[in-house]
């Protein structure tokens, strides 16, 4: 009977098998870093410390791909991802639960919470990187990891580094990577003692700084009993090997309960792994352009420096070029028209330049640029606040398909997977017991999210103020219009705080109160007019009693009778 395999051979014969899979991209992923970001890919089998220094971008002559891609990201990173905007919230999947005031405060305070912790952590330079990998070849890779001080950290892979698979969703749920750590890191990551010989040697000698070959597997475990509760019976398996350490020794084994893996795509393709990104559309394009400036600068250079050629005199002397120099010539030089160009070139730089700029142009609409500087090329004047918004709403409109990809593939699992790190160190806020059980998900609040809403939020405001102008005309037409639930349609559109918007609940109650305070304003208003009238009438009972009295005066007066 055949010896059982090893986990770790188990893990390196797959880490071969997905790095021949992934081999069909690397020409192509090569290509587009050479003319676009050279510094981007680092495939193991060229990563020399010595070389990384290196000059890479000898290919490059029109950088105009390159800034674009940099708009690009940095379009997303305003518009999907602002670290000072509030661009996500976590609400209850199950509906009607946010109305409850008490459960829209704590997971407002949670929202709060987890934007602090990637204010804090590198969570937005992480984000910045992933996102020109994804301009730049499609497929980006993410690792996170908890970390004492941060809560979470961030470690973008670079390309070359890492090998994917996806399950049978179609999403990324295995990775492999391949890492180049010192010494001295391994010690401090793994121990001494986990570590190959070669290492201990290397550590004992004080050689601290050279570097090995790690590798790291994360994998759905096959083989697992979930009711053991330990780090090797949880859904993923992660560990950490040397490739060429001596016999099946691992450094780490543990585990995961979420994918700790962020891989989005830009756009896939059948079951492809990796994806496509807008990079490769421009490729050719990008190429044309380092021809055509490199026959740009010969045809000028060839213009103003021609070669020359002359009679067999000059063979032996020395002609000058230089501006105002003399050059004696023989009488024979003279009528063989001397010294003079070779051809003459006479291009025409103002069609090239266009063509040229025409190419440009093809590239930055290619990498999404023109969407992003959409507002700032309008070059007239007198732009109204209603066509900016079309114009916005136009860009989220040509980014709806890469929006929705990476708010399945990168926001959703980062938020989620933060919130699992928090709740596991316990900062989170005690939950309302209604919330016990129920699945919280994530809403994306950009403001790129909120521009593919513009039509919702401008037909909302037509209609409640047509509804207002037909009301009044017609107050039962205006009572068609439903306020208070409008108020609430617009916070949500608008992704205003709860804290901000009182709940039906609280409206009523003040309503009630106001009611009250009306009525007690009106029974004291009565009262005091009740008063009034009764000050009143016992002034004029008084003023006909004093009147009675003066009469019968007079009366005992004239008579000389005393009144009874």
């Amino acid at each position: 009977m055949a010896a059982e395999e090893s986990l770790k051979s188990r893990l390196n014969k797959r880490r071969n098998a997905l790095k021949t899979e992934r081999e069909d991209w690397r020409d192509h992923w090569q290509e587009l870093g050479d003319f676009v970001l050279p510094r981007r890919l680092r495939f193991s089998d060229r990563d020399d410390k010595h070389q990384r220094g290196k000059k890479l971008n000898s290919k490059i002559v029109d950088s105009t791909a390159t800034f674009a891609l940099r708009t690009l990201v940095a379009g997303l990173m305003t518009g999907v991802t602002s670290p000072s905007r509030p661009w996500f919230k976590l609400n209850p999947r199950a509906r009607g639960l946010s109305d409850d005031p008490e459960v829209s405060r704590w997971l407002h305070a949670v929202t709060l919470l987890m934007r602090d912790i990637f204010a804090a952590s590198n969570v937005y330079n992480a984000l910045t990187v992933a996102y020109e990998d994804l301009g730049l070849i499609g497929t980006t890779a993410l690792y996170i990891e908890p970390d004492f001080d941060d809560v979470i950290r961030l470690r973008p892979m670079p390309v070359g580094s890492y090998y994917l698979a996806a399950g049978a969703n179609g999403l990324v749920d295995t990775c492999y990577r391949d890492l180049r750590m010192t010494v001295a890191q391994m010690v401090e990551e793994f121990g001494l003692e986990a570590c190959s010989t070669s290492v201990q040697s290397h550590w004992r000698n004080r050689e601290l700084d050279h570097e090995y070959d790690v590798v790291h597997a994360v994998e759905p475990r096959r083989d697992r009993n979930p009711q053991a509760g330990d780090a090797r019976n949880k859904r993923w398996l992660s560990v950490y090997y040397e490739p060429g350490g001596e016999g099946d020794k691992l450094l780490r084994e543990s585990g995961f309960d979420s994918f700790p893996v962020l891989a989005p795509r830009w756009y896939v393709t059948g079951n492809d792994v990796y994806g496509r990104s807008p990079a490769m559309d421009v490729l050719g394009d990008i190429k044309q352009l380092q021809v055509m400036q490199r026959r740009k600068g010969q045809a000028v250079d060839k213009q103003v420096n021609p070669p020359m050629q002359g009679g067999p005199a000059y063979n032996n002397h020395h002609v000058s070029l230089l501006p105002g120099a003399v050059n004696i010539l023989s009488d024979g030089d003279l009528e063989r028209q001397g010294l003079r160009s070779v051809y003459d070139v006479r291009l025409n730089l103002g069609d090239l330049r266009q063509d040229i700029v025409e190419t440009q142009e093809s590239v930055r609409r290619g990498l999404f640029a023109d969407l992003f500087r959409m507002i700032s090329n309008m070059e007239r004047s007198g732009v109204t606040a209603t066509e900016i918004a079309e114009r916005r709403a136009e860009k989220s409109l040509g980014l709806g398909p890469v929006l929705e990809r990476l708010q399945n593939e990168l926001l959703e699992p980062l938020v989620e997977r933060t919130f699992e790190i928090a709740a596991d160190v316990g900062i989170l806020p005690e939950p309302p017991e209604v919330l016990d059980g129920v699945d919280l998900k994530v809403e994306l609040t950009s403001v790129l999210s909120r521009d593919q809403q513009i039509d919702g939020i401008v037909g909302l405001e037509r209609f409640i103020g047509f509804a207002g102008g037909l009301g009044q005309a017609d107050p039962g037409a205006g009572m068609k219009a439903n306020l208070p639930q409008a108020v609430d349609e617009m916070a949500e559109l608008l992704g205003v705080s709860p804290s901000v918007v009182r709940s039906d609940e609280e409206v009523a109650a003040m309503q009630q109160a106001q009611a009250q305070r009306q009525q007690q304003q009106e029974q004291m208003a009565m009262a005091q007019q009740a008063a009034g009238m009764a000050r009143d009438a016992g002034a004029g009972v008084a003023s006909a009693v004093s009147a009675s009295q003066d009469l019968a005066a007079l009366t005992a007066l004239q008579t000389g009778v005393a009144p009874v």
